[in-house]
């Protein structure tokens, strides 16, 4: 998964003000205790923290 196809889905399940903001401060068990920008920062493929993402948020299908 490319990175702007990791932000199209953040932006469309959280919203487009909220899914930066969501990012930045939500910390999330599978991805070790980190952040999404920490995770991406730190060299997780967008693919396993969109993964991570899904685990902690209901999701819908069809972003999945």
């Amino acid at each position: 998964m490319r990175l702007t196809e990791f932000w199209r889905r953040m932006r469309a399940h959280f919203g487009d003000a909220y899914a930066e903001s969501w990012a930045r401060d939500y910390v999330i068990a599978p991805l070790g205790g980190r952040t999404v920008i920490q995770a991406l920062a730190d060299g997780e493929s967008a693919k396993s923290v969109w993964r991570a993402v899904c685990q902690v948020e209901d999701v819908s299908s069809r972003l999945r």
